[in-house]
Parts: C-alpha cells; structure tokens; sequence
C-alpha cells in the first residue's frame, strides 16, 4: 500500500466568532468590517454633543415663542411674524436632533450598517429643516430695524381702536411707555401732527396724548396730570424710541434664529429741553423736533 498523505485540518470555528462556522480569518475580516473602537467611540461621543445642542436649541426656541416680551403684536399686525414661524420650526428640529442622535448612539454601539444609513438619512431631513428654519429668521431679523416708519403707523392706527388687534397694540405701547419712559415713536408730537385712533376717541383739547406719558410717582400716581396735558417738560415724556439691532432683543442659539432686535432704551432729548426752556409751561407750537442722544 502506498503511503497515505496527511489529513487535511478541520475548519473548526474561531473561539470569539460569534456566528457558528466562522473561521479566524473570517471573523478578522468581520471585526475589520465594522469598524475601529476609536472611530466607534468618536461617533458616540459626536452623537453626546449634538443631542443635548438639540435640547438646549429645543429649550430656547420654547423661550422664544413664549413671546415674554410680547412683541408678536407688532409683526403680526403687519404679517411679517415668519419669525415665530421659524422658531416653531427650530423646537421640531431641537427635538428631533436629540432623538436622532440618540438613534446614532445606538447604531454606533450596535456597529449595523443599516442602522448608520438610517441615521444619516434622518440626520440629513433634520438638518434640511434647520437650514429652513435659519433662512426663514434671517430674512426677516432686520424687519422692524430697517423699517421704523411702520412702527409709528401701526402705533398711530391701532392704539387704542376698538378691535383685538387694536387692543394687544394698546397694552403693548402702554407697557413700552411706562417701562422705558417714552412716549409715541418720535416722541409726544406724534399724536398732535398725525391722525390716530387715539385722537378719534380723545379730542386734543382733553388730552394731546395717551395718558399714559405722563411722569408719575412711585404709587403710579401722575406726578401733575395738568402739566402733562399742558405738555411741561417736568411732568412729561418726551424721549422717543430708537429702534437699533441691539438693546431689547431676543436670539435663538445655533445661528437658527436671529429674530427681529426690537427696542432700546428711550433716547431723548428731555435734559436739554428742560435747561434751554428753563422748565416753564411750552405750549404745542413751541414744541420742536426731538432728536436722538448719542
């Protein structure tokens, strides 16, 4: 008989495989298919990051369509409240960057290919959104900024008229008055030189201008509530509003949302006034242009 060749070795499987049958090498080719531990970790920790970015852009958004300052009257009486529009948009893709990050955690861990394609194709329509969400807002930030002269007209044709917009408009410019000390845009001589609802309602003769600027006491009291109709400058507002892109004014984080800078503080020109006229009663016809200090 002739000499019998060895036998050749069993394919046993791999001790750490953990699918039957597979071999070393296959199980080599395995491990390198599904990626370095360092890369693995890398997106794990890219993932951490971007979901607690989606909750704080989640949590400011909700701030800002809460709307504290309570502005949305003056854009949407003009249609141009795409602002808000912009920041319900952010509060989804907030929300959605969080859960679609935590998905990508998950399908890093679990190193499944299918997983990962899912992830980017979500993370991809989040980000679409966003960059919807960033247009819309930065389109629209400088709208009340670059365009003051609508401000005195919705103030002049909505204080103080008898319909809802004209009631949110009302309280609004009450608490812009009695916060920030003004009174009217461009300052009393607003409600004397143009037509308004409030003069509608309130002849000249009674009272040139909304109560309301009148200089008051610490218990709310008109300091002199006929020196205020008589326009003297001790018991009157006279600053006007300087609508500038800082100041007053709310954002929303990521370069999402930069909604319109609404208003600075009052700016006038009440000091200089008082020591040109000495303090003395000014009737309307002397009252001259009021101008902004620097």
């Amino acid at each position: 008989m002739g000499a019998v060749g060895p036998l050749p070795a069993p394919a046993w499987p791999h001790p750490g495989s953990c699918v039957p049958g597979k071999t070393m090498a296959s199980a080599a080719a395995a491990t390198t298919e599904k990626g370095s531990p360092v890369v693995v970790g890398l997106l794990v920790v890219g993932n951490i990051i971007i979901l607690l970015s989606g909750l704080a852009l989640f949590a400011e958004t909700v701030w800002v369509t809460a709307d504290q300052y309570r502005v949305y009257p003056l854009m949407g009486v003009s249609g141009k409240d795409d602002v808000f529009a912009g920041a319900w948009i952010a509060i989804f893709c907030g929300f959605s960057f969080f859960v679609v990050a935590s998905f990508g955690v998950g399908a890093a861990l679990c190193r499944r290919r299918s997983m990962m394609l899912t992830y980017l194709a979500l993370m991809l329509t989040v980000y679409i959104f966003e960059c919807a969400s960033c247009i819309t807002s930065y389109t629209h930030r400088d709208y009340m900024v670059s365009n003051p002269s609508l401000i005195t007209k919705q103030m002049l044709t909505f204080y103080s008229a008898d319909s809802d917009q004209g009631q949110e408009l009302t309280r609004l410019w009450d608490r812009i008055m009695i916060e920030q000390e003004c009174c009217g845009t461009s300052g009393p001589m607003d409600w004397v030189n143009f037509t308004s609802a409030f003069r509608a309602t309130t002849p000249e003769v009674v009272f040139p201008w909304p109560p309301l600027c009148c200089r008051r006491t610490g218990n709310f009291i008109p300091l002199s509530e006929e020196g205020c109709r008589l326009g003297h400058l001790d018991y009157l507002f006279t600053k006007m509003m300087n609508l500038t892109s800082d100041g007053w004014s709310w954002d929303v984080i990521s370069g999402s949302q930069a909604p319109t800078r609404c208003f600075n503080s009052c700016k006038g020109s009440a000091e200089a006034e008082r020591e040109t006229r000495g303090g003395e009663l000014v009737p309307l016809s002397a009252w001259g242009p009021f101008t902004v200090m620097p």
